[in-house]
């Protein structure tokens, strides 16, 4: 597989109506962007951006492990067609 098509697979899943509802990618960035700002002046900012990115790329990859690279549903997601490309 090619990397644009495995970035266009990764794309198609991130923004895939079924693998999460809009309303809690919402709530996401709100906290994400609440935490940030709250953390602006601190020490702990760069620990934050750094910690945050850490998590999601382990959770990203751990989900691409179970899911076996978007190919099969696994806890929660289950939007298969999405990887497709259907």
């Amino acid at each position: 597989m090619t990397i644009q098509k495995s970035l266009q697979r990764e794309a198609r899943v991130a923004f895939s109506p079924r693998s999460q509802p809009a309303w809690f990618r919402l709530l996401k960035w709100v906290i994400a962007i609440g935490i940030s700002a709250a953390l602006w002046r601190t020490p702990f900012f760069w620990w934050w951006i750094l910690g945050a990115l850490g998590l999601g790329l382990s959770v990203h990859f751990f989900w691409r492990w179970k899911t076996k690279g978007w190919t099969q549903p696994w806890w929660g997601w289950n939007d298969v067609k999405a990887a497709d490309g259907d």
